[in-house]
C-alpha cells in the first residue's frame, strides 16, 4: 500500500492505494480517500498522520530522509547536560561559584569550566586531559570556547589558597583554599532553623598519583589501594545524617587517621556552627587521645572498637556473659536483619556488643573453606604457606620438627581457630553518648552512607588516579568529584521522593543514547531527537524537567 494524491475538479484528494492483480494485471484499489490535500494540510492533520504512523516505523522515517536528500547538520548529546544542569542550579552550586569569580579577571568561563568537568566525571570518568575532546560531542551551554588549559585553570582556581588572614580554621594538615568557601556557603544556602548537624559521618581513604602528587600532598603511606609504590594523598568525605556531603578534606598520604578526627571536627564547629555534635566513625580512627580530646572538648561519638587488638575488648568486653536482646533491623529493600545487642560498662567506659547471626554463619564457613585449602596444602609442603596471610594467622610451628626435607614446620592451630571463632558476626562500638543500644548501632550501621560515597568516587567517577602537579590542581581535582556526589545524592532524594528505583549504570546509558540536531530538507530545517529510555524518563519525571517534542521546527524550540 501507498499514498495516492488524486486530482479531481481542480481538487487533489490524498488516498491510499493497494496494487492487486486482478485477471492477469495490476490494478490500483483504492482502500481509503483520506480527504482534500489543502483542508489537511492547512489543519495540520496531514502532518499529525504521518507522525502517529512513523512512530511505528522509524526506520522508513530515516530511509525517506535519505532518499529525499536530507541534511544531518548537526547531533549532540543533550541528557545528561540537561538533567544534571537542572541540579547544579537548583543546589546552588552555579550561584555559589559565581558569586566567588565576581571580581575576578579570568578571560574564560570558569563556573562552565568546572561544571563540564563535574559532568564528564559522572558520565566518563578518567582524567581532565579526555575532557576537553569529550565536550565536542555534547550540547553544554557555554562551554563552545574552553580548552584543556582553561580546565586546567578552573581545577587551580578551586584548590587555590586563600590569604593568611582567611587561614583562622585551616587544620595543622592543609591550608582553607577556595574550594572551603564552597562547601561553607553551600550549606549556608540550605541552612534553616530545621538544619540539624548534629549528627556527622566521617571516613577515610587514600588516592594514588601517577606523577610527582603536587608540592605536599604527594607522599608515601599506608595505601588502601595496595599501591604502596606511588605517591598518595589521604581524602576525608565528612556527610550528615540525611546522606547528604557536607565537605571534604585532603592531607598528605603518610597522615595517619588517628590524628586527623579531632582537628576536623573542630574545624566543622567552627566553619558550619556546631554546637551540639555526635562523631560517628570506624575504628581506624580510634586511639586513646582521639577519645579523650573528644570527651575534653564535651563531644558525643559512636566509634568502632578493635574487637582483636584491644585488650578490654578481647578480655573483659567479650567474656561479658549477661545475655543478649534480640532485635530485627529494617534494610533496604524491605528485608530484615537479625541482630543480637548487650551494653557492657568498663570503669565507666560504655561499650555496645553486636552478633550478627547470618554474617556470624557466613564468616565460620569462609573459615572453614580456608583451613580445608591449608589442609590440603600440608600434605604437598608448608614452607610457602607463612607468606599467605590468610593461611598464617592459622599455623604454628611443629615443636619437634626436625630438619628434613620432608619434615613437616608448621601445623593448623585448633587454638587460634577457636579464637578467631569467637568474633564470627560480632562488632563492638564505643560511645559516650546520651542513646539507647539500638540508637547507637543504627547510627554506627548509616556510616555505610560514607563508605558508599568512597565507592562511588573511586569506581564510578575515577577520582584516581591523579596526574595533575600542583597542589591547587590537585585539590580542585578531587573537589570536582565532590561536587559531583552533590549531584548524585540530590538525584538520588529525587527519585526516593517520587518512587523510583534506577540503576545508575543504566541511567547515564540511557542518558548517553539522547541526542538532538538538525535535518535540513527543501529548505527547511527541523529538530529532532531521539526517543528516551526508561531510567531516563524516570530521572526526568523525578526531577521535573519537561522533555521537547520529538519533532519541532527551530522557531518551536526557541519558543
Amino acid at each position: 500500500m501507498f499514498f495516492r494524491i488524486k486530482p479531481s475538479g481542480g481538487r487533489r484528494y490524498l488516498q491510499i492505494v493497494e496494487n492487486k492483480r486482478v485477471d492477469g494485471k495490476v490494478r490500483q484499489v483504492v482502500r481509503l480517500t483520506i480527504g482534500r490535500m489543502d483542508e489537511l494540510e492547512a489543519s495540520g492533520q496531514l502532518a499529525r498522520l504521518l507522525a502517529s504512523g512513523a512512530r511505528h516505523c522509524e526506520q522508513m522515517m530515516l530511509l525517506s530522509a535519505i532518499e529525499n536528500e536530507a541534511t544531518m547538520l548537526s547531533m549532540r548529546r543533550f541528557g545528561a547536560p540537561l538533567l544534571f544542569g537542572r541540579l547544579w542550579q537548583e543546589s546552588g552550586i552555579a550561584a555559589v561559584l559565581e558569586e566567588l569569580l565576581a571580581g575576578r579577571q579570568f578571560e574564560f568561563p570558569v563556573e562552565r569550566a568546572v561544571f563540564a568537568t563535574v559532568l564528564h566525571r559522572i558520565m566518563v570518568s578518567g582524567s581532565d586531559r579526555a575532557c576537553d575532546k569529550w565536550l565536542d560531542d555534547y550540547d553544554i551551554p557555554g562551554t563552545e570556547e574552553l580548552g584543556l588549559h582553561h580546565l586546567y585553570r578552573a581545577m587551580a582556581w578551586l584548590g587555590e589558597e586563600l590569604l593568611d588572614e582567611e587561614q583562622g580554621d585551616a587544620t595543622p594538615f592543609a591550608p582553607r583554599t577556595v574550594k572551603d568557601l564552597v562547601e561553607e556557603r553551600l550549606f549556608a544556602r540550605r541552612h534553616d532553623l530545621f538544619t540539624d548537624l548534629s549528627v556527622v559521618f566521617m571516613d577515610t581513604t587514600s588516592l594514588y598519583f601517577e606523577g610527582a602528587g603536587g608540592e605536599t600532598l604527594g607522599a608515601r603511606g599506608h595505601s588502601k589501594d595496595y599501591r604502596p609504590q606511588l605517591a598518595q594523598m589521604i581524602l576525608g568525605v565528612v556527610i550528615d545524617q540525611d546522606g547528604r556531603p557536607i565537605c571534604t578534606e585532603m592531607w598528605p598520604g603518610n597522615t595517619a587517621d588517628v590524628s586527623v578526627l579531632v582537628p576536623v571536627i573542630d574545624r566543622l564547629r567552627s566553619r558550619f556552627g556546631i554546637t551540639r555534635v555526635c562523631v560517628v566513625a570506624d575504628r581506624g580512627m580510634i586511639s586513646a587521645a582521639t577519645i579523650a580530646a573528644l570527651e575534653e572538648r564535651g563531644l558525643e561519638y559512636v566509634l568502632g572498637a578493635r574487637e582483636r587488638t584491644d585488650r578490654i575488648v578481647r578480655e573483659v568486653v567479650l567474656a561479658d556473659e549477661r545475655p543478649y536482646i534480640p532485635l530485627c533491623l529494617e534494610r533496604a529493600g524491605g528485608n530484615e536483619t537479625q541482630l543480637f545487642i548487650k551494653e557492657v560498662k568498663v570503669a565507666g567506659k560504655r561499650y555496645i556488643v553486636c552478633r550478627n547471626e547470618v554474617v556470624a554463619i557466613e564468616e565460620a564457613e569462609t573459615r572453614r573453606q580456608v583451613v580445608a585449602a591449608l589442609d590440603r596444602q600440608l600434605t604437598r609442603g608448608d614452607k610457602a604457606l607463612i607468606g599467605n596471610s590468610a593461611y598464617r594467622r592459622f599455623l604454628r610451628p611443629v615443636s619437634d620438627a626436625k630438619p628434613g626435607r620432608k619434615s613437616k614446620l608448621f601445623e593448623i592451630d585448633a587454638g587460634k581457630l577457636a579464637e578467631e571463632a569467637r568474633f564470627d558476626g560480632v562488632f563492638v562500638l564505643r560511645s559516650n553518648a546520651r542513646i539507647s543500644p539500638l540508637q547507637a548501632v543504627l547510627r554506627y550501621r548509616d556510616l555505610q552512607n560514607v563508605e558508599r560515597l568512597f565507592r562511588v568516587a573511586k569506581a564510578t567517577m575515577r577520582t584516581r588516579p591523579i596526574y595533575h602537579s600542583s597542589d591547587a590542581a590537585i585539590r580542585g581535582h578531587v573537589f570536582c568529584s565532590f561536587l559531583a556526589l552533590i549531584l548524585h545524592q540530590a538525584l538520588d532524594e529525587k527519585l526516593r521522593r517520587a518512587g523510583k528505583r534506577v540503576e545508575w549504570a543504566d541511567l547515564l546509558r540511557d542518558l548517553d543514547r539522547l541526542q538532538h540536531g538538525e535535518i535540513s530538507q527543501n529548505g527547511k530545517r527541523w529538530q529532532v531527537r531521539t526517543e528516551a529510555g526508561a531510567a531516563a524518563s524516570a530521572a526526568f519525571k523525578a526531577a521535573r524537567i519537561a522533555m521537547s517534542p520529538r519533532l519541532q521546527t527551530p522557531q518551536q524550540a526557541v519558543a
